[in-house]
């Protein structure tokens, strides 16, 4: 399809709020370069849309029911490795973006972006280029050298982060108490913080568990 001579960039939208959806809907099919092709709710929608429709971009929401984004995204570069796909999502946090980006995404932009901004993004991410929103770049050179936290000490994090005393944590996880102890020294360490408290406001913060 083109315009005027030009080709005209085939959008599929994902996400699980309509009024959203509609709203970039709006934007992108008042642009003469572009066209929002399909609209998807979930990941699993998002599977099934790209298969069928092979849009040039797909914007991507990351918290959905079901199959969230990251998942959607894997999957849909498994299967179409030069799929070109874009994370919008409220979410600043480096670990969300880190995580995304690994899984195939060649863009990563917040909701709050100005219109511009992501109209050009979805202009570049098309041209075989990628785009990182600054604050999220910088938060991903920010925590570059820290180390990830292990599977264990991200279910310790998150008992913690339901208000959980060590001692029921131990019993959830069937290990004993001065195991728990050690997991969250590790974890105090890794996020460079100092108590429970800490630990839940910054991995939150960084996406690394869901409040």
């Amino acid at each position: 399809m083109s315009v005027s001579g030009r080709s005209v960039i085939r959008v599929l939208a994902v996400d699980d709020h309509p009024m959203l959806r509609e709203g970039i809907s709006a934007i992108i099919d008042h642009q003469p370069d572009m066209q929002v092709i399909g609209t998807a709710e979930n990941g699993r929608q998002a599977v099934e849309l790209y298969s069928a429709l092979r849009p040039d971009v797909t914007l991507m929401d990351l918290q959905m029911p079901g199959m969230d984004g990251v998942e959607a995204i894997r999957t849909i570069k498994a299967s179409h490795p030069n799929a070109r796909i874009i994370v919008l999502t409220t979410y600043a946090g480096d670990h969300r973006a880190v995580t995304a980006l690994k899984a195939g995404a060649a863009g990563y932009l917040l909701k709050s972006a100005l219109r511009t901004e992501l109209l050009d993004t979805i202009r570049e991410i098309h041209a075989g280029r990628r785009r990182v929103l600054a604050e999220v770049a910088t938060e991903i050179a920010l925590y570059s050298d820290h180390e990830q936290l292990s599977t264990r000490e991200l279910e310790v994090l998150r008992h913690v982060s339901r208000g959980r005393a060590n001692k029921r944590i131990a019993v959830e996880m069937n290990i004993v108490e001065d195991t728990v102890k050690a997991h969250l020294k590790n974890i105090f360490a890794k996020l460079d913080v100092v108590d429970r408290t800490q630990a839940v406001t910054v991995a939150a913060r960084r996406g690394i568990i869901d409040l």
